[in-house]
């Protein structure tokens, strides 16, 4: 049975020992890597049909204002203690079954959501949905690192994200106009069908059960030895600055920028909806080059400029009133989001040891689910307890806050896998 396994492998291009697609140009890559990016796409765009209304509508089913924050935090509430294990668990047993765990997992989030005629519903059903997602992305993500060597991870992980944020960028104003023609019930249905066709190619994919059984014959971590290679100052300064970066992310733009801009400036949904669209439109264009940028020029100068052309948006929110002027910030800032998103996850895959590297990518997530979780609530109390741009300098300043700490901290990577 080893045998044929091995034979199986090097058939699509898999070395048995290190797991590693040998990479010559793009038509070389694996149908798992094309099927990873299709199902990734209705993923994120089944995600993204809410995003122009999601804290209106939990407003109008909490008019007091006290669950807003936790409807669009328990997205990430539900995952900050499942990420370490699951990325441990997944070393050990492979990549498929926790991916197909995670999308049944979405499918069932997304099903309570087209039930939430109060907002608890909502809350539980945004806590199902972020699990499940927590489990797909995460698998993803360390699939498609385990493919690729370092040289060319870069590429093939920015590829993969901008095709599959395309996703948000078409999800984000369809929503908005399915949500004035189906209602918010309607807009959660289709996404449930999204979801559920990913679910089905999942399971079907030849590819991807092929793979059930690879794993690295390193990953034989305990959690104690894992919790170890937490010493590393770099991995622990990467897994901080995605923190802020998502506190700022769900912050504003999942939060306080649709409110402001709906209550104070009385844009209607469709409009945020095509804001948030360009801004992923950036997200995806950035994705699609850092990658290669990141790969020729290092990890930490994309995020560093990514950085600082996320606080000049974030600035130019506090000075503009019109359609277009936050069309064109949107785009900028989410091609800023862009450089950053990649390169900070290639940059911890450097980080860390290939036979932990799941167990690393989980604590890294689980950072990011506290800042999704923090954000929403904690910059929400901003703009109540001040003003919508209180909110925005705040989100500034924390930009500037990882940049320092990137710039400060000298980081080694530990594999040139």
């Amino acid at each position: 049975m080893r045998t044929r396994n091995r034979a199986i492998y090097a058939s699509k291009g898999f070395d048995a020992g290190t797991l590693r697609v040998r990479l010559t140009g793009f038509r070389s890559y694996p149908r798992l890597y094309f099927e990873m990016v299709l199902v990734g796409f209705a993923v994120v765009m089944g995600l993204s049909l809410m995003a122009a209304f999601l804290p209106i509508l939990a407003e109008e089913l909490d008019p007091s204002g006290v669950f807003v924050g936790l409807a669009v935090s328990a997205f990430f509430l539900s995952r900050l203690f499942i990420e370490v294990p699951a990325g441990i668990i997944s070393d050990r047993i492979g990549r498929r079954k926790l991916l197909i765990v995670g999308i049944g997992l979405t499918a069932i989030g997304a099903f309570l959501c087209t039930q939430a005629n109060s907002v608890y519903v909502l809350i539980i059903g945004r806590a199902f949905w972020g699990l499940g997602t927590a489990l797909y992305f995460m698998n993803n993500a360390a699939l498609i690192i385990d493919l690729f060597e370092s040289k060319t991870r870069g590429r093939a992980l920015g590829i993969f994200n901008s095709i599959e944020f395309l996703g948000g960028f078409v999800g984000a104003p369809v929503g908005a106009l399915l949500a004035g023609a189906l209602g918010h019930t309607g807009v959660f249905y289709v996404a449930l069908v999204m979801v559920l066709g990913s679910f089905a190619l999942s399971v079907s994919s030849r590819s991807l059960r092929s793979v059930r059984n690879i794993r690295d014959p390193r990953a034989k971590q305990s959690i104690g030895q894992t919790i170890g290679y937490l010493r590393n100052w770099g991995i622990v300064s990467v897994s901080v600055i995605t923190f802020f970066r998502m506190l700022v992310m769900q912050g504003i733009f999942a939060t306080v920028l649709q409110l402001y801009l709906n209550k104070e400036l009385l844009f209607p949904e469709a409009h945020i909806g095509l804001i948030i669209s360009l801004r992923v439109a950036g997200h995806v264009l950035a994705a699609f080059s850092s990658g290669f940028l990141a790969d020729r020029f290092g990890r930490k100068t994309i995020v560093l400029a990514g950085f600082l052309i996320d606080a000049g948006c974030l600035a130019a929110f506090t000075a503009i009133f019109s359609l277009e002027a936050f069309l064109a910030a949107g785009f900028f800032e989410g091609f800023g989001e862009g450089l950053v998103f990649t390169s900070l996850i290639v940059l911890l895959s450097d980080l860390s040891p290939p036979s932990a590297r799941g167990g690393m990518l989980g604590f890294y997530r689980t950072f990011m689910d506290l800042g999704g979780f923090a954000g929403p609530i904690a910059l929400l109390f901003v703009y109540v307890s001040w003003s919508s741009h209180a909110a925005f300098w705040v989100a500034v300043f924390i930009n500037f806050v990882n940049m320092l700490l990137l710039i400060t901290v000298r980081i080694k990577p530990v594999s040139n896998d």
